[in-house]
């Protein structure tokens, strides 16, 4: 409930829906699951930035038409070629970072969208460049209970497999071993069995 609840608040906050592209900053279970909700909201084209081929083949899986390797200014430019140099109509930002807030900001098509739900750690937004991006930021922690309803009736009715993100199973006593697993991104998720 907690990753997919937070990556269908981040579409939603970025506005991702019928005729529009959407990129997704970050590539973790909140990141892929943006994709996934990207795609049942109705988004034309989707952008997974990623560096890693097991999380690339997922997003693919759940969505996404396009990859991006790269970061940052790269990964901005990238974004601009793919779009006309418009950039794209709505960004998830799945990160935190000082680097991926710019770059999700950056990447954005002017008036447009961004959906922000990583965790910052000590962002700053230069409010000049914020100023004149004409970028909306909406964000901050899902209000998940909004959309249990609705996400539990996609899951029990097939439409939606979110489950996909956990890639690892452990048994409970294995936990340290998991978040470990996940920080050093030998996981995306890790399932713990009692």
């Amino acid at each position: 409930s907690d990753v997919l609840g937070t990556g269908w608040f981040a579409a939603i906050a970025a506005e991702a829906g019928p005729g529009k592209t959407v990129s997704v900053v970050g590539d973790g279970a909140v990141g892929l699951l943006g994709v996934l909700a990207a795609r049942e909201r109705g988004a034309e084209r989707i952008i997974a930035m990623s560096r890693n081929e097991p999380r690339q083949q997922l997003a693919l899986e759940f969505g996404a038409t396009d990859i991006v390797t790269e970061r940052g200014e790269d990964g901005v430019a990238a974004i601009k070629d793919l779009t006309d140099g418009l950039g794209a109509h709505s960004v998830i930002e799945a990160v935190g970072t000082q680097e991926s807030m710019m770059q999700a900001i950056r990447s954005t098509r002017a008036g447009d969208h961004v959906g922000y739900v990583g965790v910052t750690h000590e962002v700053a937004l230069p409010g000049m460049e914020l100023f004149f991006s004409h970028v909306h930021l909406h964000g901050g922690p899902a209000p998940v209970r909004r959309f249990l309803p609705e996400l539990i009736d996609r899951i029990w009715n097939r439409q939606i497999n979110p489950g996909k993100v956990f890639d690892l199973t452990l048994p409970l006593e294995q936990a340290a071993e998991g978040y470990k697993a996940m920080d050093e991104r030998r996981a995306i998720k890790v399932l713990l069995r009692p």
